[in-house]
Order: C-alpha cells, then structure tokens, then sequence
C-alpha cells in the first residue's frame, strides 16, 4: 500500500474519540443507557439531531434545562462519562499503526498536542490505558473551554498550550463538527475514517483521509 507523504509540520494537535481509539460505539451505548436511565424520552436519532453537539456542559443544559448553574451540570454530566469508561475500559486498544507514528513524531521533536471534548478523567483513561501520556506536550479537554466543536475554541487553546501558531498545526479529526472546529481555527485536517468513509473525508475539507496511521509518512 502507498503511503501518503505530507511535509512535516511544525506541531500536530489529535483529537481522541475515534481518532487516536475507535471508540464512538461505546460512546453511543452510554449516551443510550444515560437517557434510559433518566427517562428522559428521547430516541437516537432525536438525541444525535437535536442535543449531541457542543461542550458536556451544553448537551446536559438540553437535557436538564432546569438545571441553571454549571456545577450541577457537570455533577450530571459526570454520571454519563463514568458510565462510558465503565463500558468502554475492558475494550480500549489504539487506531492501528498510532503508537509507532506517535514514536517516529517524537523522534522529530514535533510538538503533540491533545484537543479533546472528553473531561480530564476520559482524557487520563485513554491516554493511561494506551500508555502514551508521554508522547503528548499537553492535553486540553472540552471541560476547558466554553464553546465546543465545531466552534474552534479548543484548537485554539490547545496550539496556545504547546506553543504553537494554530496555521502551523496540523489537525487529526474523525468527526464533522471537529473538522469544522479545526479548520476555524485556520489548520489543516487529516480525516481518519472511523465515522465517515475516506471520500466523505475529503468533501468535509480534509486534506487528506486514513483508516489507519500507517498509510501516513512525513517527509
């Protein structure tokens, strides 16, 4: 199979859900389990539609909108992302090809920055399960940032973190919104398939698609 090549850029900023681990499934089996638990009424097509974008905190305030302060948002919130991890732990593996490409970055002392909507405890499971915290200069998860993807506020504060001009970062995303949120933030996208086929990829704006992290090499 050939590689595609890129030029090497000066920082590289991943996503994690579905982009360092192939993962949304159990994502959505939680997200199921968490309305049914909070007879809340809503279907999956509903749910993905109309509630599931933006920040924790934002998709909780459309569930509980009676809830008005941010603590209690979150307390809810972290009742969803506990029930995810406990689903989802005994399944966790990498995106095939990622830890010898996170190896070879490293090699290049290339800035790796982390821009996830998970919270800090999704984050340190992750990236504690795949034993790869090292590889990454920091992380920045959604519950640091205001306005979710597709907004570009968390790309944003990511490639501040790491030091890193955001034109000159190069994004790894899986989703629409967070393709959308990285190109806001004026960088580059490489679309890793595990949500949409690679030519949905590419007419989402990707400058290029992988279904693994072998297929890439920076020259």
């Amino acid at each position: 199979m050939a590689q595609i090549q890129l030029p090497l850029p000066k920082a590289i900023l991943f996503d994690m859900d579905g982009t360092l681990v192939d993962n949304m499934h159990y994502h959505h089996i939680a997200w199921m389990q968490f309305i049914a638990a909070k007879k809340l009424n809503i279907d999956a097509e509903t749910f993905e539609r109309d509630y599931h974008k933006g920040t924790l905190i934002e998709v909780m305030a459309r569930f509980f909108p009676h809830l008005k302060n941010e603590a209690a948002l979150r307390k809810v919130g972290d009742e969803k992302e506990a029930l995810f991890r406990e689903i989802y732990r005994p399944h966790i593996k990498p995106i095939s090809g990622l830890l010898p490409f996170l190896g070879k970055l490293k090699a290049k002392k290339l800035p790796i920055g982390l821009a996830t909507m998970g919270d800090q405890n999704n984050i340190n499971m992750t990236l504690g399960e795949l034993g790869i915290e090292h590889y990454f200069n920091a992380t920045t998860g959604g519950h640091e940032v205001e306005r979710g993807k597709p907004q570009p506020d968390i790309f944003l504060k990511a490639a501040e973190k790491i030091g890193v001009n955001p034109a000159d970062c190069l994004a790894f995303e899986d989703t629409q919104s967070g393709i959308n949120s990285a190109q806001a933030a004026g960088m580059q996208v490489v679309g890793v398939a595990t949500q949409f086929s690679k030519a949905q990829l590419l007419a989402l704006g990707c400058c290029h698609a992988i279904t693994n992290y072998r297929e890439l090499k920076f020259i």
